[in-house]
């Protein structure tokens, strides 16, 4: 991490100026950026254990559809 000391008889602005200046030369802030929304991939076989969860899910709602023993407004925006 930067650190920056206040100087004898320096404004509290341009110390954080110093310290601004400081961690851009370091790189620590723009390395933190790039790692922020980072997200492992999922295995193959996880991948693919969710699409078919998926599937059997979507065939499940489309038959009590078909049925009629599910509206379709009772899965309209639930997550």
């Amino acid at each position: 991490m930067a650190e920056a000391k206040r100087k004898k008889g320096e404004s509290f602005e341009s110390m954080l100026r110093r310290f601004n200046k400081k961690l851009q030369q370091s790189g620590k802030l723009l390395q933190s950026r790039k790692i922020r929304y980072h997200q492992r991939h999922d295995s193959r076989t996880k991948s693919r254990q969710d699409a078919l969860r998926r599937l059997s899910v979507k065939s499940q709602k489309e038959y009590l559809k078909k049925v009629g023993k599910l509206k379709e407004d009772d899965f309209r925006g639930r997550r």
